[in-house]
């Protein structure tokens, strides 16, 4: 029995036929090429929002890390507020010690200032016996000199004044300067009366000033702090304090002791 042959389809009129080469071989053809693009096409902008299933991720942090992170964020202006305060009061002092320092300077060429000058000119003692067992009571007269070589300023001595005189560390008599004003290139010397009130005395210390008085040679200090303002112009300063100290020596112990030797030192403290 014969087998039945069906017919195959041949291909469309639109597509090649193959061909054959001078050998004989069917050779199909080939596909079409399309050129490539020149540039890569970039998916269209937006936002995308992906979705990953809570048991594929293996770590993520706990919430109080998200709490702590706000925290930190919360700090950092105020940090930089006071980093900013801290810069500007810098500045600003910066410039006023600026400012003082040549405020200073162009006062010290206009006005020359000179130091004043004090010294102690005289003094008579009374009731300093060192015979005696019993306490004393001594008292010195002292005459001040105070000097105020300035063109240009003037000296205010205002009141709160001290004079003491001391004695082997033992205050002996204490009193106040007189409270007036110092014109410029002046020479003022005035008088203070200072008091003691039942002053003890050891043995040792009173067998001392016998053998000093019988050397003509016995020392005192006296220390002196003045309150004092100083005009320049039409204008005063603000109160300073003076300090004098001087070392003497007189030859006796009474209303006609002369000075044998003196020595005065001074200071100001500005405030």
């Amino acid at each position: 029995m014969a087998d039945r042959v069906y017919p195959m389809d041949l291909p469309s009129s639109s597509s090649n036929p193959p061909s054959s080469n001078n050998s004989g071989e069917v050779v199909s053809p080939k596909k079409p090429s399309f050129p490539s693009p020149a540039k890569p096409i970039q998916p269209p902008a937006g936002t995308y929002v992906v979705q990953v299933p809570k048991d594929q991720i293996y770590k993520y942090p706990p919430p109080e890390n998200s709490r702590r992170y706000e925290s930190l964020t919360k700090r950092k202006p105020r940090r930089s507020c006071c980093c900013r305060c801290l810069c500007f009061t810098f500045s600003v002092l910066l410039f006023l010690i600026i400012s003082i320092g040549i405020t200073a300077g162009v006062l010290f060429l206009v006005y020359r200032p000179e130091a004043p000058k004090y010294t102690i000119s005289s003094i008579a003692i009374k009731n300093f016996n060192v015979t005696s067992s019993s306490k004393i009571s001594p008292e010195f007269d002292i005459s001040v000199r105070s000097e105020n070589p300035n063109n240009k300023l003037g000296i205010y001595y205002r009141k709160g004044s001290s004079v003491t005189v001391v004695y082997s560390g033992v205050d002996l008599s204490a009193g106040v300067l007189p409270a007036f004003y110092q014109p410029v290139n002046n020479v003022t010397v005035f008088q203070t009366a200072l008091k003691g009130s039942n002053v003890i005395l050891g043995n040792a210390v009173k067998s001392t000033l016998r053998n000093e008085q019988r050397k003509g040679k016995v020392p005192f200090r006296v220390n002196i702090k003045a309150p004092v303002k100083i005009k320049i112009g039409a204008v005063k300063t603000w109160e300073v304090i003076v300090k004098v100290k001087c070392d003497l020596t007189v030859d006796v112990l009474t209303v006609k002791s002369k000075l044998v030797s003196k020595d005065c030192d001074y200071s100001v403290r500005l405030w």
